[in-house]
């Protein structure tokens, strides 16, 4: 999957993630109301808002884009109709050649693990027969319970060809509190670093492992020494837009082969037509906002990359 990845990023010209991370507020009035008349203020009308919200976005962005990623939380919260939007989303995506990140950050050890990977990555095995659970082609994972956490996932993205983005360093501001703690005269997320490219060692597709790593782009110096220590890992940079990332913050998490990292932008994007820059579109032209929120970003991160 790795290797799709990186060949729908060169066709592209894109290395970037749109994040399919919907809230109710984000969602036009009119998308809300049609939702609603058919099912009611219920958990099924948000359900069916966020899908057809979704929908309308992919519509309007699968040409330019590699890849998409989903924050299974978002979805959660409507119980299980948003988890069945999340599906559908996740099918809809693939049906349209999109690589899917799983943004579900499981982190938990042992069989729970393995039981996690299997929904999300895998097949279960169901008397005679297998099925793909939600069927992401990566997933993200917490990494700081240690290797009992990871390697069920590895097992899973081996017999599936799938792959990871592990958490490193992430963008949010007090992350520093444990991430940023030096043990034996380096930070935790180095040594993170270090046990994220020994297990991509293992695991490599052409150019790059299918273990990959998330690291803010909200922390470009420290983007800069987790580039050297992880040559062969792809990192997924969340932290863009409206976290605070710009491109020419972020090239140095990209290798002079122009490839190894995939840059997300979520509400930036999703939620652009309530943008000052993009109020011209209107709730009714949401996802044409977003496809040209998408273009700016494209052209935000070429134009860093190309001048560095």
């Amino acid at each position: 999957m790795i290797n799709k990845l990186i060949e729908k990023i060169r066709k592209t010209n894109a290395p970037i993630v749109v994040g399919l991370d919907p809230m109710l507020n984000y969602i036009p009035k009119h998308i809300q109301e049609n939702a609603f008349a058919e099912f009611g203020e219920t958990l099924e009308g948000a359900a069916e808002a966020i899908w057809q919200f979704n929908k309308g976005i992919v519509d309007a962005t699968y040409d330019l884009i590699p890849a998409v990623k989903p924050q299974i939380a978002m979805y959660e919260q409507f119980g299980i109709p948003g988890l069945q939007a999340y599906k559908k989303t996740v099918d809809y995506c693939k049906s349209k050649d999109l690589v899917v990140i799983g943004d579900i950050k499981r982190g938990d050890i042992g069989s729970t693990s393995a039981a996690y990977a299997v929904g999300h990555l895998g097949h279960v095995q169901v008397g005679s027969k297998k099925y793909a659970g939600f069927d992401e082609d990566f997933a993200t994972v917490n990494p700081y319970l240690g290797s009992d956490g990871v390697k069920p996932f590895i097992d899973v993205c081996k017999e599936e060809n799938k792959g990871l983005f592990i958490l490193v360093k992430t963008s949010n501001p007090s992350s520093g509190e444990f991430q940023d703690r030096v043990i034996d005269g380096r930070p935790l997320y180095e040594w993170v670093g270090e046990k994220v490219a020994q297990w991509g060692e293992d695991h490599m597709g052409k150019e790059y492992s299918y273990i990959g790593a998330v690291v803010g782009a909200t922390y470009p110096e420290m983007g800069k020494i987790l580039r050297k220590l992880m040559p062969k890992t792809f990192i997924l940079v969340p932290g863009y837009g409206a976290q605070g990332g710009k491109g020419a913050d972020l090239v140095h998490f990209f290798n002079e082969d122009g490839l190894g990292a995939i840059v997300n932008s979520s509400r930036g994007i999703i939620a652009a037509y309530k943008q000052e820059a993009y109020a011209s579109f209107g709730e009714l032209n949401y996802a044409d906002a977003s496809r040209k929120a998408v273009e700016v970003m494209i052209e935000d991160i070429s134009g860093a990359l190309n001048n560095r």
